[in-house]
């Protein structure tokens, strides 16, 4: 008999413009100050115009926590939440790509309950109370705003996790007028984050069951039938909207059945080299799926006509017709196709690969067991 829970965001908003409405939409929760949390290239793109004119309009008190880089490192975590405390915030928006959602999290969370960040590292160890939350993606690849996780950047090389429902926001909305204009490069690496979510909730070894399954198939349907398009015109309105719903639901599929070696293998890359997390996730995703593949080549046979319309043979060619497709997949979109592309060295690999050993939690998930030598062997296969 199955057994299973499945988590996810409360409630949802689909529709070009709707981040316009972000004002009413607190106030409709009972909040009278906000805490937007964001980074200076939301800012310097001018995504938040229209948004600030909402709350000028609903006359709402706003104030804007621009501080927020990639991989946010503790610090940044603590400074956001001295900020929700220093301007008396009774609700948080974050407004950006995965690494504002994170820091909005964790700043509703931790302004309200005065836990210590410390403290709520790990699985379900946050108490809370919370902040009211709202989350709105401006790249398509996270799917931060519907998952009950944040990463947070604790030294170099080495990430630490907070997951609890407690970070599951009250409300996500979907403006893919927010996504338009996205340079090719951004829009190419966090698609391909994207696909990877759905690629590993669908193959993982605990937890994958029928909700997520339908999520990450849906999800790659959406994804690959939209990237190029996204890439190629960044005016593309359904494209962009495909893609940031299928970066949802791929988000919806890895928050219930969690992802594996791809993102343990990448976490290190971008923590020791500053390297989008898309981008890290676009390197490893070719020689990962080939160490895989004796153990799930069924699943990705079932995969392969989702991502190849049209593709016939035996699921053994189907299988290695999907894994070649996307381990080609970042050179035909212009990203890094070798670590040494974004400055790793063979003297690196050695500290590469102890990081990614560290990522337990990560490594347990995937469908074959992961030893050391085999992470030096696929980050030098990609070198």
């Amino acid at each position: 008999m199955l057994k299973m829970a499945f988590q996810t965001t409360r409630s949802m908003i689909i529709e070009p413009g709707a981040s316009t409405r972000l004002a009413t939409h607190a106030r409709e929760m009972g909040c009278s100050s906000v805490l937007l949390v964001t980074d200076a290239g939301v800012i310097a793109a001018r995504l938040l115009d229209a948004v600030l004119d909402g709350f000028e309009r609903e006359a709402m008190a706003v104030t804007v926590f621009s501080q927020v880089q990639a991989d946010p490192p503790e610090a940044v975590i603590l400074a956001a939440v001295d900020a929700a405390r220093a301007c008396g915030a009774d609700c948080v928006v974050g407004l950006g790509g995965g690494s504002s959602l994170d820091a909005a999290k964790l700043a509703a969370l931790l302004a309200c309950s005065n836990e210590s960040l410390a403290q709520v590292y790990g699985i379900n160890q946050a108490r809370g109370p919370r902040l009211p939350l709202i989350l709105v993606p401006t790249t398509a690849g996270t799917g931060s705003e519907v998952t009950a996780v944040s990463v947070v950047t604790t030294g170099e090389g080495e990430k630490n996790v907070v997951i609890s429902p407690l970070l599951l926001p009250d409300l996500a909305v979907l403006d893919a007028e927010l996504t338009l204009g996205l340079p090719a490069h951004v829009t190419a690496a966090t698609g391909i984050d994207a696909m990877v979510h759905a690629i590993e909730a669908y193959t993982t070894k605990h937890l994958k069951n029928p909700i997520s399954d339908c999520l990450a198939r849906e999800a790659l349907r959406l994804l690959s039938g939209s990237l190029f398009r996204a890439c190629n015109d960044g005016t593309d309105l359904a494209a962009r909207e495909n893609m940031l719903l299928g970066a949802s639901l791929a988000g919806m599929a890895f928050a219930n059945a969690p992802v594996a070696a791809v993102h343990a293998l990448a976490y290190p890359v971008g923590a020791r080299f500053h390297v989008p997390h898309g981008v890290s996730n676009a390197l490893v995703l070719g020689p990962v799926m080939r160490f895989n593949f004796e153990a799930v080549s069924h699943l990705y046979a079932q995969l392969a006509p989702i991502v190849l319309p049209g593709i016939f043979g035996s699921e053994m060619l189907k299988a290695n017709a999907l894994v070649d497709y996307l381990g080609s997949l970042a050179g035909e979109l212009k990203l890094p196709t070798r670590l040494r592309d974004v400055g790793i060295a063979e003297s690196d690999i050695e500290a590469l690969a102890i990081d990614a050993m560290k990522q337990t939690r990560l490594l347990g998930n995937n469908p074959r067991e992961v030893r050391l030598e085999d992470v030096r062997a696929i980050y030098r296969e990609i070198l």
